[in-house]
């Protein structure tokens, strides 16, 4: 099975949703812990990377950052 490639700034499906009912939430910050904001409330949770990698269920909205080849 092949590792699901997710960045700062992406929207990504939770396996459970939040209390307040959405399970979209937003990756604001990446590192050993990852911090995830939900896009309903906009409460912030920070998740040991191999715990959301394992209740990661899709990226939903991928951010395009501008490639350097544009910027020319």
């Amino acid at each position: 099975m092949e590792r699901k490639q997710y960045q700062l700034g992406d929207i990504v499906q939770m396996k459970k949703p939040h209390p307040c009912g959405t399970n979209e939430m937003e990756i604001i910050r990446l590192g050993m812990d990852i911090r995830i904001k939900c896009v309903g409330c906009k409460h912030s949770v920070l998740v040991p990377r191999a715990k959301f990698e394992s209740k990661l269920k899709k990226v939903l909205r991928s951010s395009e950052e501008p490639s350097s080849d544009a910027q020319k």
